[in-house]
């Protein structure tokens, strides 16, 4: 995993170091981190992070703070 070239999320702020990454390995696996804490790394297929990012999109999982 350490020769991952992690992309940084169009989303990210200018200049922040606060930013989602995803990288992708040779096989197609994709991988999740967060720029604050690079150590913790996700794994997954890519139908599964495209349903999840469909699913943030419309609401999902609420808003951050809610209930």
């Amino acid at each position: 995993m350490s020769q991952l070239r992690w992309q940084k999320s169009s989303f990210s702020e200018a200049g922040s170091d606060t930013c989602v990454e995803v990288a992708a390995d040779t096989a197609g696996e994709l991988y999740v981190r967060d720029s604050k804490r690079p150590e913790m790394v996700i794994s997954t297929s890519r139908p599964a992070l495209r349903a999840f990012i469909r699913a943030v999109k419309v609401g999902e999982f609420g808003r951050l703070g809610d209930g």
